[in-house]
């Protein structure tokens, strides 16, 4: 027993230097952002991939490989605790299945413009998955139940730099769109909402109009945030039962994974129980760094020579998904106004 107990404990030690690494880019991307307003996610990654060099030392690799997979997946449960039911109800039925049936639809517009491109099923799912639900934390959380094949850590990391620039863009001028069409605040906080892909991009558009902009716009992206678990759900059944992704990769698809169990359940806590605002806010940073430790790590494992031979039809691949959101979401008000 305890010779058990240690060869554990040694075994965890073996994780040590690879999660220390990816804590420390992790750390330099949280200042990063809090003093010069960068992306977090971006600059994780993109330090990261500076320090490739990491992912070829052998003492550092296996606590590398625990970042991008284990505390992704603690970093994504924790993400339930920013949801609740009570969204639903604040934002109304029809503004619900609209910015609903828009997630949807720019999964299906993704996966069927991937296939006709050539990329395949699982690259449209990855890529129209993050564009129509929250973007990097999509991504990763999506990357974490498709099969696992030589291509996966430079699909996931070209998705993470193209949704993170894509969203910082649409920070900057989707907010000018919505006063050339004259929105009113319900109006602008929909669109802003419904179509920019990272919370924290969401959160400076709305506000840069105004406080009640900022407000609508914050509810309606945490309404697409407490759809990734059920979407993640579906996306698990169908991978594993879809026989035709056996052409991406032989891996097994994993069962329903635990990480969704844990959103969900934190999800329905914060619900059905009234939290302190400091816990929230407590857990909400925890999965913030957790995430940027993953991706950090992501970084780590991937080359800038895997990011290029993506090529330019993903790219815009990326784009094609992130106008077919906008226009669904910009037609429906237009429509309704």
């Amino acid at each position: 027993m305890n010779q058990s107990f240690e060869s554990q404990l040694k075994s965890l030690g073996s994780y040590r230097g690879g999660i220390l690494a990816a804590s420390m880019v992790g750390l330099s991307a949280m200042f990063l952002s809090d003093h010069y307003g960068a992306p977090s996610m971006l600059m994780a990654l993109l330090l990261g991939l500076a320090l490739n060099f990491l992912y070829e030392d052998a003492v550092a690799k296996p606590g590398i490989e625990f970042s991008a997979r284990t505390i992704l997946r603690m970093g994504v449960a924790l993400l339930g605790l920013r949801v609740s039911w009570q969204l639903l109800s604040d934002l109304g039925l029809q503004s619900v299945t609209v910015v609903v049936a828009g997630m949807l639809l720019t999964i299906l517009f993704g996966v069927a413009l991937s296939r006709l491109i050539g990329r395949g099923l699982n690259f449209g799912i990855l890529t129209g998955g993050s564009v129509a639900i929250c973007g990097a934390s999509a991504a990763m959380a999506i990357a974490a139940i498709l099969p696992r094949n030589d291509q996966s850590n430079q699909n996931l990391t070209f998705t993470v730099v193209s949704v993170t620039l894509l969203s910082t863009l649409a920070m900057i001028f989707y907010p000018m769109v919505a006063e050339l069409l004259i929105m009113d605040t319900t109006e602008a906080g929909l669109f802003l909402g419904g179509t920019i892909h990272d919370v924290a991009q969401v959160v400076g558009a709305g506000y840069s109009m105004s406080d009640e902009t900022g407000d609508v716009s914050t509810v309606v992206k945490l309404l697409r945030v407490s759809c990734l678990a059920p979407i993640v759900v579906f996306l698990t059944i169908f991978v594993r039962w879809n026989k035709k992704t056996g052409e991406e990769g032989q891996a097994k698809t994993p069962v329903l994974p635990f990480f969704v169990i844990g959103f969900l359940a934190l999800a329905l806590v914060n619900s059905l129980v009234p939290l302190p605002d400091f816990v929230i806010t407590l857990f909400t940073e925890i999965s913030r760094f957790f995430l940027l430790i993953a991706i950090a790590a992501v970084g780590m494992k991937t080359s800038l020579g895997q990011i290029r031979d993506v090529g330019g039809q993903a790219i815009l691949l990326v784009v094609a998904e992130t106008a077919f959101l906008a226009l669904l979401i910009l037609s429906y008000i237009l429509w309704a106004a």
